[in-house]
């Protein structure tokens, strides 16, 4: 017997909900990082920061407070709180099972391994668009944001020792991934499959979307791509742990790459993006078409979770 769903709200609801949750959470959070960096460093730093000017004795340390409380918690509170109190399922939307092949983990790794060659080329195609004339304003706009978010990037992966490698990994690699999956392959992902009823435009939609919020033009396709994979690795398992850890495995690989050439221990530059050949884009496209298609073999040999009588994925 098909239980009756407790969640009545349509999918276009839910999608307009979550939305507006979420930017309500992002306000308040940034708001308290705002006010506790005041608190800690005084209230002209605070100032400082929210006038884009991020010249501080300690502005590292106040970046990464901004960063955990201003983006990365409300990306795990708003998913929550949506979940378990506005629709009430959370099993639906969290997919925190952990009820999959743990095999998937080890392809999942591979996947991630393999997929760097892609990532790159579609980084160089990005980097060659260009937008029409009558939007040149748009796209000068995108550029100045894309240096500012590029500056706080590399003020935020100024490591100077291993504790801050690691305190990094934490923070980039592991909180964010668990942040960001619970948003977006979590909640987003199901309301989109429930709305087009089908994998994947859920997936890719869903991955645009991922990549549109990052509000980075010129690395859309590279990180819908990325998107694109969790997404699938969520649908054919019916569990978040997948996606989040290859989430984790790509932004925590950058975090650990970047301390090393920051150290010159390798020369590998992480903002390099013409590492690989033509023949490494084709190998890694086959390659990953192999492992999705173990991956989704792996999966469908476990029982599907059900979410009031719909099969996942």
């Amino acid at each position: 017997m098909v239980k009756k769903p407790v969640n009545q709200m349509t999918p276009g609801l839910q999608f307009v909900v979550i939305l507006l949750f979420t930017i309500l959470v992002v306000l308040i959070c940034n708001l308290l990082a705002i006010g506790l960096i005041m608190l800690f460093y005084g209230f002209d730093e605070g100032i400082n920061l929210t006038k884009g000017l991020f010249n501080g004795p300690n502005i590292a340390s106040e970046l990464f407070l901004l960063q955990l409380l201003g983006a990365t918690a409300p990306l795990f509170i708003a998913p929550a709180f949506f979940a378990n109190v506005i629709v009430k399922e959370p099993r639906a939307y969290l997919k925190a099972t952990f009820r999959f092949q743990w095999m998937l983990i080890v392809v999942v790794f591979f996947v991630m391994l393999i997929s760097s060659p892609l990532i790159e080329l579609s980084a160089n195609i990005n980097q060659k668009m260009v937008l029409p004339e009558f939007l040149k304003g748009l796209e000068e706009w995108m550029k100045r944001s894309e240096e500012a978010a590029k500056k706080l990037t590399a003020i935020i992966l100024r490591m100077d020792n291993i504790g801050d490698c690691i305190k990094n990994v934490i923070l980039i690699g592991l909180l964010t991934a668990i942040a960001e999956e619970f948003l977006f392959r979590g909640v987003l992902q199901t309301i989109m499959q429930r709305w087009t009823k089908n994998t994947h435009a859920t997936v890719w939609i869903t991955a645009a979307l991922f990549s549109a919020f990052h509000m980075e033009f010129y690395g859309f396709l590279p990180r819908m791509f990325l998107g694109a994979l969790f997404g699938y690795f969520v649908a054919w398992s019916g569990s978040i742990w997948p996606a989040v850890w290859g989430h984790f495995i790509n932004n925590g690989s950058i975090v650990v790459v970047t301390y090393l050439f920051q150290h010159k221990i390798i020369k590998i530059d992480p903002d390099d993006q013409h590492v690989f050949n033509y023949t490494g884009y084709v190998f890694s496209f086959i390659i990953i078409i192999i492992l999705l298609a173990v991956y989704k073999k792996i999966a469908s040999g476990q029982p599907s979770p059900e979410i009031n009588g719909e099969e996942l994925g």
